[in-house]
């Protein structure tokens, strides 16, 4: 019910919202998610500021004084603050929004993230206010940079499956072209465990009471945000949830009894080491068999390489200048080494090979102890060690620097030890 005589010094906007409102709930507090619902009923994306923003109306976490309202409550307006009452509600529906010939540049506020969106920052976007990807000045853009940037643009729904070998930049470049259109991003890394509640929501215990909580894929939709599926290869048949999703068509969340239709700008990426047929080499432990009527959802796939030698050693430089220390022949001489080592995993002369994220690190270790046969040899420690030894002398063919560096540590180990006299009672190494 409305109290109508509160409404009189209501705007025309703030009176329409409160009619909506009151569809959902007619007790006053009402919850966050009650006037997100609302908002959402009536085509805004997020709840009236004009309620939340006031402190006279605020009634503790996450709860509203909305004197507009009188009534008492009924089974259509229940708040889902109670798990055992929100089966009974019956929300209203997101209305979705028509697709723009550009995509929307959207920016969540610094402080906008509060509530279901906060709930999910440390898995989607790590410890920042906003779930836009920061810029990294160091990064170099090459391979498929300027197509996901094109699809981003028209804000067109278009899921997009992307392949390759570990290492070499397929997650960044997403998050990347995100961070250059100023678009959100929720990242969600794939596992075997992944199932609906983690990827929808679900109730969490909040303050002894249980509260819905959006998950990644929701927020996303609801936010018109791009959402990224690391790792896909890794999840089980429980991923077959997001068929719907990957439709464009919304999903529906069963326990709420709630149908959410994605905003415009909304689409889906996803990343894996396969192409989702699994690994029969065993390099990718933990890869599956993805369903084929969920791969065939993906609008476009595409392979990832390694980069040229000419664009890796450009982002080994900037790598450098990062770290604090630019070193030209050194960059040069581990793209010629990885190159080389490449060429031969692909011939089958090698059962390994180096990534572009392992000779980052190489320059790194290099900054660290200002020794590159140490920093090398310090990268290949993974290996096995017939790896190792055949994977260190090739480079050492490359940089003459390291070699003579090897040389004299041979020499030295095969230099004979010299006896100390009986009498003496100093260690003789």
């Amino acid at each position: 019910m409305v109290n109508w005589g509160s409404m009189s010094t209501l705007s025309a906007k703030q009176s329409a919202f409160v009619s909506a409102l009151a569809s959902i709930t007619t007790v006053s507090p009402v919850s966050r998610q009650d006037l997100l619902r609302a908002a959402n009923s009536i085509g805004q994306k997020f709840p009236p500021a004009w309620i939340v923003k006031d402190t006279t109306r605020h009634a503790g976490r996450g709860m509203f004084n909305v004197p507009e309202l009188t009534g008492t409550t009924h089974a259509a307006s229940v708040s889902i603050r109670s798990a055992a009452k929100v089966l009974k509600t019956e929300p209203a529906p997101v209305k979705s929004v028509p697709v723009a010939s550009a995509a929307p540049k959207i920016a969540a506020a610094p402080m906008q993230l509060a509530g279901a969106a906060a709930s999910v920052m440390g898995m989607t976007g790590g410890e920042r206010s906003t779930l836009i990807p920061a810029v990294c000045a160091e990064y170099v853009p090459w391979g498929h940079f300027s197509d996901i940037e094109k699809i981003l643009r028209t804000g067109m729904f278009a899921p997009v499956f992307v392949t390759g070998l570990s290492g070499n930049g397929k997650t960044t470049m997403i998050e990347q072209v995100c961070a250059k259109l100023g678009r959100e991003c929720f990242r969600v890394n794939i596992v075997a465990e992944t199932d609906e509640d983690d990827l929808f929501g679900g109730f969490r215990l909040i303050n002894g009471s249980m509260e819905w909580h959006d998950g990644p894929v929701v927020l996303a939709m609801k936010r018109g945000a791009v959402l990224l599926l690391d790792e896909i290869d890794l999840g089980s048949d429980k991923l077959m949830c997001l068929q719907s999703v990957l439709e464009g068509k919304g999903v529906y969340l069963k326990k709420i009894n709630q149908w959410v239709v994605p905003q415009s700008g909304f689409t889906v990426f996803a990343t894996a080491n396969t192409k989702g047929k699994g690994d029969e080499a065993g390099r990718f432990a933990g890869t599956r068999v993805l369903n084929e009527a969920m791969l065939d959802r993906f609008d476009y796939t595409y392979e990832q390489e390694y980069a040229s030698k000419a664009t890796e050693k450009k982002i080994l430089l900037r790598a450098m200048k990062k770290f604090g220390a630019v070193d030209d022949v050194f960059a040069d001489n581990l793209t010629k080494w990885a190159d080389m080592l490449r060429k031969a995993f692909v011939e089958g002369a090698c059962d390994e090979m180096i990534s572009t994220r392992r000779l980052i690190n190489i320059c790194k270790a290099n900054i660290v102890f200002a020794d590159k046969a140490k920093a090398v040899r310090m990268a290949l420690c993974r290996f096995d060690t017939a790896t190792q030894e055949s994977f260190y002398n090739s480079y050492t063919k490359i940089d003459a620097e390291v070699a003579l560096a090897a040389d004299a540590a041979a020499n030295a180990a095969a230099a004979p030890t010299v006896a100390a006299p009986a009498n003496s009672t100093k260690c003789p190494f």
